[in-house]
């Protein structure tokens, strides 16, 4: 298994259940509900989330040569190969800069961070992060990208945490974007093959399913059909 499959099962083993927010999405079968969004990122929002949210938009954190520099960091963590995109492709520096205004307790670790890694690379490399080659770059990475095991993660060295911290962000930031849920395959939930109360069970317990509503309620040929009621609260389909 290579390291992006390796990634992977990590992300669906450990966040299938809040990417399901994202990726909510029912077979092409099912009835679509369009809703109408107010917003051009569709999502919902109460009007003082949407004010917050306009006021964070217009505002830029990081200076453009900081998200050069978060681009390249972001890249080596997640870059692009044969038949996968890299984090920049999923726009994961954009991501990165919204949470950083978003919580403003980021954007420390994160400046310092980054003017960290520019620092080293100008005393090892006598050039910017950014414009070293690959070699070099991950040489400086390959210092802070271990954390040791038995320190808490509040008392590694800062470098340490604030490498923790831009990892953590690239990879929530990828693997919650739509490109991101493609490349795992994640198609959200699904309505599943339910064949009511096993047999064995409902002779324990000396019960049986009344046949009409049998026929009614386990067809799985219409699993992805709404369910809808008349206005006396009748099952319709």
């Amino acid at each position: 298994m290579n390291r992006r499959k390796s990634i992977q099962t990590l992300v669906l083993g450990a966040g299938a259940t809040a990417l399901a927010v994202h990726s909510c999405a029912p077979s092409a079968e099912a009835e679509s509900l369009q809703i109408p969004m107010s917003n051009p990122l569709s999502y919902g929002r109460t009007s003082k989330e949407a004010t917050h949210d306009e006021k964070i938009m217009a505002e830029q954190y990081f200076s453009e040569a900081e998200m050069t520099t978060l681009a390249a960091v972001c890249n080596l963590i997640l870059p692009g190969t044969e038949g996968y995109k890299s984090a920049t492709d999923a726009e994961v520096p954009n991501f990165i800069e919204f949470m950083a205004k978003d919580y403003p307790d980021f954007q420390l670790p994160l400046r310092g961070g980054l003017a960290w890694l520019n620092r080293q690379s100008n005393l090892k490399n006598d050039t910017e992060f950014a414009t070293a080659d690959t070699a070099a770059q991950k040489e400086i990475l390959d210092g802070i990208a271990y954390p040791k095991p038995d320190t808490p993660d509040h008392q590694q060295p800062a470098s340490v945490q604030f490498f923790n911290l831009l990892r953590n962000l690239t990879m929530t930031g990828f693997y919650t974007s739509k490109m991101g849920i493609e490349e795992l395959g994640y198609s959200g939930n699904q309505p599943n093959v339910w064949d009511g109360v096993p047999q064995e069970v409902l002779d324990q317990h000396n019960v049986a399913y009344d046949e009409a509503w049998l026929a009614k309620c386990i067809d799985q040929s219409t699993r992805n059909t709404v369910a809808k009621w008349d206005e006396n609260m009748n099952l319709i389909s």
